[in-house]
């Protein structure tokens, strides 16, 4: 296996499990990261896949103990554990369906670095908008949502198919323009990426079958391993961050990140071509 390839697959591994949980776009990072690396050509976009497994299953792992708790709820019959389920389908709705209608569109349209430096920088100003506005708390924590709240996150998160507006962006921010508690919102935005990730990984992986090949293990393990362990390490800085802490950080870093690379582009600094 070329060493530099593994090398690469690891930077991309880090990539995706440093932004996929943080409101900053994970496909925004990847497609940037991606172009200067040479590594976008379709092998990479299965690649891609593969990382986001891997951060799926990290989040999975640190929340173990509440999924146990919620299946075994839902065997015991227990009202609590049927909502929350009910709350997570309910809210994984809106960008499962418009993303079955229009995400080939979508991705033929948008998928290129300046489109996500734009975006990056208009979801940024609406991460400065939100925290500056007052905040009402209504949902103290997941188990508080009901029906409606879930549907409301889940029409903020159909946002994120428009790239480099970040997924976990768009649940966290809707999440707290619609009474969620920062805590709240942030986790119900890790439980929400659980089936929309596996999701996503499962539908790509059948549509990209032909392009998996054994020769691609070394680079899959290098990626997998980087992934995991940089997301499972994020999730759990991000909930310590969010006790005493503002997502206005991350609002002036999609600002700056977006510059550099329209700044680039258009400079002719960078080729940022796919």
């Amino acid at each position: 296996m070329d060493t530099l390839l593994l090398i690469k697959a690891a930077i991309l591994g880090v990539v995706e499990g440093l932004t996929e949980f943080l409101p900053i776009s994970s496909t925004g990072h990847l497609i940037v990261v991606g172009s200067l690396l040479n590594f976008n050509d379709e092998r990479g976009k299965l690649f891609e896949i593969v990382i986001q497994s891997a951060a799926i299953l990290a989040v999975m792992w640190e929340y173990r103990a509440k999924i146990a708790s919620v299946f075994g709820g839902l065997a015991q019959g227990q009202e609590s554990a049927r909502r929350f389920m009910l709350n997570v389908f309910i809210a994984f709705l809106p960008l499962a369906i418009i993303g079955l209608l229009f995400g080939k569109h979508i991705k033929a349209a948008l998928f290129n670095p300046v489109t996500v430096a734009t975006t990056s920088i208009i979801g940024a100003l609406f991460i400065l908008w939100a925290e500056k506005r007052k905040h009402t708390v209504n949902v103290n924590t997941v188990d508080d949502l009901n029906w409606k709240d879930a549907l409301k996150v889940g029409f903020a998160q159909a946002l994120a198919l428009i790239p480099g507006t970040s997924r976990s962006g768009a649940t966290i921010i809707g999440g707290l323009f619609f009474g969620l508690s920062r805590k709240a919102a942030t986790e119900f935005t890790f439980f929400l990426a659980m089936p929309t990730l596996i999701a996503a990984t499962l539908y790509e992986l059948y549509k990209e079958r032909a392009l998996l090949s054994i020769d691609d293990l070394g680079m899959w393990t290098a990626g997998f391993v980087a992934s995991f362990i940089s997301a499972f390490l994020c999730v759990r800085w991000l909930l310590r961050y969010i006790s005493n802490h503002d997502f206005t950080v991350f609002a002036w870093y999609r600002i700056g990140f977006g510059l550099v690379v329209l700044g680039t582009y258009y400079s002719g600094l960078v080729d940022w071509s796919l």
